[in-house]
């Protein structure tokens, strides 16, 4: 695996650019498949704003500076994006963000690449009541396993705020599925 700084200058040698952004695919295309799927729900929008998270890093690497680590400003794209995303597309539709939410968890049952049973779909339901800090930060910490120094670095917010904010994630996510 090439070292993050070589990645970097790689990606901003005109040279060396294309073969670089194939192992930088390579390398975060799964994980940021798997945060941004987890924020939109639906495969298709998943996949568009994957490509969409590559062309913006493609794009402004020159201006990725390396106050942070290359994964977390990348993963600060993708979730800025998928959260872009949703907002276009309430819009759009002329519906609130909740109202956009629950039809997004009515079609993940229909959504023939969701693979979780009725436990998984009322997990889903859950994280859907979620204000949207929780619901990132649960979704990285529960999901993807990531620590509270790389979801702090990735939306830039203290480690403090983070595990509160997981803490009440989970408490109300036990308190709906206790409802259900």
């Amino acid at each position: 695996m090439i070292a993050e700084a070589d990645l970097v200058d790689q990606l901003k040698n005109v040279q060396s650019q294309s073969k670089a952004f194939e192992v930088l695919i390579d390398t975060y295309k799964q994980r940021l498949y798997w945060h941004i799927r987890g924020i939109v729900l639906n495969h298709d929008d998943a996949d568009d704003v994957l490509q969409n998270t590559f062309i913006k890093v493609f794009r402004n690497i020159d201006g990725f500076k390396g106050d942070s680590k290359l994964y977390s400003w990348i993963y600060r794209i993708a979730t800025n994006e998928a959260l872009s995303f949703l907002k276009s597309k309430s819009k759009k539709q002329g519906i609130s963000n909740e109202e956009l939410q629950n039809q997004m968890l009515d079609n993940l049952q229909a959504d023939v690449y969701f693979e979780g049973d009725e436990i998984q779909l009322k997990l889903q339901k859950a994280i859907a009541t979620l204000p949207e800090k929780q619901k990132l930060v649960f979704n990285m910490k529960y999901f993807q396993e990531l620590k509270y120094g790389e979801i702090s670095e990735i939306l830039e917010t203290s480690v403090g705020g983070l595990k509160a904010s997981y803490h009440l994630a989970a408490k109300k996510i036990e308190a709906f599925l206790k409802e259900e």
